[in-house]
């Protein structure tokens, strides 16, 4: 889910670059930008499943709220025409969903404690 999560913020920011340089590019930024809120509503939703019902650990449901917040706020910012504000949050929320799939790519997994006995 991080991995589409990041294909599609990326896919997001191509769209706000084509919105700053043709006339037809707000239709496909609107489009990634939507997409963008579900795929961060869907992550949060799995993260939560896997955290509480599942027993995982509850930090990437954590960076999920939180990522998921930052595209409301932008989302908000976008629709103000904030643009000063919009551009950089949208860079910031690249970044972090970048380091999130960095980690999950990264993360080795720990073995299970054996109990002696």
């Amino acid at each position: 889910m991080i991995t589409l999560q990041t294909a599609v913020t990326f896919a997001a920011a191509i769209a706000a670059g084509l919105l700053l340089s043709i006339p037809g590019g707000k239709a496909m930024h609107s489009a990634t930008s939507y997409t963008l809120f579900v795929v961060a509503v869907v992550h949060v939703v799995i993260a939560v499943l896997a955290w509480r019902p599942g027993g995982g650990p509850g930090g990437p449901a954590v960076s999920a709220l939180l990522f998921l917040i930052g595209v409301s706020g932008q989302v908000a910012l976008g629709l103000a025409h904030l643009k000063a504000f919009h551009v950089p949050m949208g860079v910031l929320l690249f970044g972090f969903t970048v380091l999130q799939c960095a980690w999950v790519w990264t993360a080795r997994p720990v073995a299970a404690p054996v109990r002696a006995g």
